[in-house]
């Protein structure tokens, strides 16, 4: 009971600090979502062109991202960046250092776009060559077959492998806490030194966190579920 009680009053206490910072995770991470499916997607084309040199850059891309971590990756767009001359506006969003969130934004797209490419890719070549000759036979071109008949059929095959990227990045995001970022995990370490509580504020984050992958993934599934009716029809 002395647990539950002391849970409670740390959640009261800090619930709004935890609030904000939970938005503040899902604006990172939707928008993640959002920018590494589209360059995911067109370095995924650009991996399996006929071009060698256009195929070899995204591939050396993949395997360098795939092959290193991303807390290393988070830390050379942090400090990168400035030394590059490259400076980020550093007005407040959401509470929090736009110049760190677009920092870990563009580290976290970086590296999802990476994985998401691999999950494209695979899509895209498990789709039978005769789907292609076909659209080709009716008048289609190589782009216009790619479009409207390679593509939404591998985007229904991929579509359980990038449901598990997207919660992949929701719980990802919290190694951005690392450059000062005030996400979930960032604001939990904060309250766990302000509040003289260790296991607590832990517990709170790990509901929120899984509040948070669990209404993504049960989204997913419907539209997998949806998807899955159409194709019957």
């Amino acid at each position: 009971m002395a647990f539950l009680s002391s849970l409670a009053h740390v959640f009261t206490k800090y619930g709004s600090m935890f609030g904000q910072a939970a938005l503040l995770t899902v604006s990172l991470s939707l928008g993640t979502v959002l920018i590494s499916t589209i360059l995911g997607s067109l370095v995924a084309f650009m991996k399996i062109s006929k071009n060698k040199l256009i195929s070899s850059i995204a591939s050396v891309y993949v395997a360098f991202i795939r092959g290193t971590p991303l807390l290393v990756q988070i830390y050379m767009v942090f400090y990168g960046l400035p030394m590059l001359g490259i400076k980020l506006p550093t007005f407040t969003f959401l509470g929090a250092d736009f110049s760190r969130f677009s920092s870990g934004l563009i580290a976290l797209v970086i590296n999802s776009t990476a994985y998401v490419c691999e999950i494209v890719r695979g899509g895209i070549q498990s789709i039978d060559i005769g789907q292609t000759e076909a659209a080709r036979s009716i008048g289609f071109n190589k782009a216009q077959s790619m479009l409207y008949i390679v593509f939404p059929q591998a985007f229904k095959n991929i579509l359980p492998s990038l449901g598990n990227e997207f919660v992949s990045i929701i719980k990802e995001s919290s190694q951005v806490s690392v450059i000062g970022l005030a996400e979930l995990m960032y604001t939990t370490n904060t309250v766990r030194a302000i509040s003289f509580t260790s296991f607590e504020p832990l517990i709170i984050v790990s509901l929120i966190y899984f509040i948070l992958t669990f209404v993504l993934s049960t989204f997913i599934k419907k539209l997998e579920t949806k998807m899955a009716k159409s194709n019957r029809a």
